[in-house]
């Protein structure tokens, strides 16, 4: 099959919509199908590298959003493009501009337009007027208008499916998790020298206990949760560290308040990582912890445990089937218990082991392949029940 995918984020931005899009494109290229990503402009984009794979559109950064970019052109360009490329099924990724050109042009060829709805936007009212513009209910009404015929929509967790169903969406929901890659994050021959080194470039000694945030640095995700636990931990831990991977709109406040706490030798950020880099981070780590409680599945969750690390996160239905309290991982209630709880699992790490390994088996399910598989499979229903019958929309 020939395949398009519609989206407003994609690499070298760093985000779970992104990751699970690399991921899809390669393990579908894997069995032979060609994938073809349509997007939004981006500076750092290697444009020479993407040539004939990835088209990119003139666009603008996204109030909601700020990282996130919406396209503002070319839809006549990606009309003759999808000709051309003899598409066979479009799949949307985003509920904004890259998602509408996809799906005006899923109409125009009368190709199966498949939506994976990837983000819990109830979470990020606030970046609009502070949350007293747009309320719940007309994110139910545009979610169900975007929705609105196409072959299927696919959630990442019964938690977006749940979601999706309160918003009487009466298209057909497939709840299909994003796999990983889970070679690439197991831990190699050279884990000691990949630790050190991450570390040295850190300053943080081989003897620190390392605490690992990783994701966009933005208010929705709680980070700010992690780093008020800090000062109590601090105190019972001296030598622990917090390593906060990512960017975001938050960031800057968060090193305020690092510096207003005097934890700058204990919190260290380190801005936005290339993808290709990110494992050796899980790899340097002691302990993921999140108090988000705004994911659609919790991707670096998954990775997190494929790295074979410890995971410590605020209790919530899109993880309920992931992490179990003491059996999988540990799991808090609310953010003023994080800091007793961290320290308890440092002082006493006798079934840690047994918890790691009882994690990983939990997440087998998750694989990139079991991903790819599924998708697959839905490509071709769809595709066996749509003939190609252009209109000519735009002639």
């Amino acid at each position: 099959m020939r395949i398009a995918l519609f989206t407003d984020t994609y690499y070298p931005q760093i985000n779970g919509v992104a990751t699970s899009i690399m991921i899809l494109e390669k393990y579908l290229a894997k069995r032979g199908h060609e994938v073809f990503i349509f997007t939004s402009s981006d500076s750092q984009a290697d444009l020479l590298k993407e040539s004939g794979k990835v088209f990119r559109f003139r666009s603008l950064g996204a109030i909601f959003v700020p990282e996130r970019r919406l396209a503002i052109a070319g839809l006549y360009r990606a009309s003759h493009l999808i000709e051309e490329l003899g598409i066979d099924v479009i799949h949307t990724h985003t509920e904004f501009s890259m998602g509408f050109m996809g799906k005006l042009l899923a109409k125009k060829y009368h190709l199966p337009c498949i939506h994976t709805y990837h983000t819990m936007y109830k979470d990020y009212l606030h970046y609009i007027a502070k949350g007293k513009l747009i309320t719940p209910s007309m994110v139910g009404a545009f979610s169900r208008l975007f929705c609105k015929r196409t072959f299927a929509v696919i959630a990442p967790t019964e938690k977006v499916k749940k979601q999706l169903e309160t918003y009487q969406i009466n298209e057909q929901i497939r709840t299909i998790p994003t796999g990983i890659d889970f070679e690439r994050f197991r831990r190699r021959f050279n884990y000691s020298e990949v630790n050190q080194t991450i570390r040295s470039q850190l300053g943080i000694n081989q003897s620190d206990k390392v605490l690992l945030s990783v994701g966009r640095i933005a208010i929705e995700k709680n980070m700010r949760a992690i780093i008020l636990a800090m000062p109590e931990l601090v105190k019972k831990q001296p030598h622990v560290k917090l390593v906060m991977v990512g960017d975001g709109p938050a960031k800057k406040e968060l090193v305020a308040l690092t510096k207003q706490l005097n934890l700058t030798s204990n919190i260290l950020f380190t801005g936005a990582v290339r993808w290709d880099d990110i494992h050796m981070y899980y790899h340097m780590a002691d302990i993921f912890v999140s108090a988000s409680t705004s994911e659609t599945q919790g991707l670096t969750y998954i990775e997190a445990i494929a790295s074979n690390l410890l995971v410590v996160a605020k209790d919530d239905i899109c993880i309920k089937d992931m992490l179990i309290h003491k059996k999988t991982g540990f799991l808090f209630q609310e953010d003023h218990q994080l800091a007793t709880l961290l320290d308890q699992i440092m002082t006493k790490t006798s079934e840690i082991s047994l918890i790691k390994k009882q994690a990983r088996r939990q997440i087998e399910h998750l694989s990139a392949t079991h991903f790819a598989n599924h998708i697959e499979q839905l490509y071709s229903e769809a595709v066996q029940i749509y003939s190609p019958q252009p209109s000519r929309m735009f002639s």
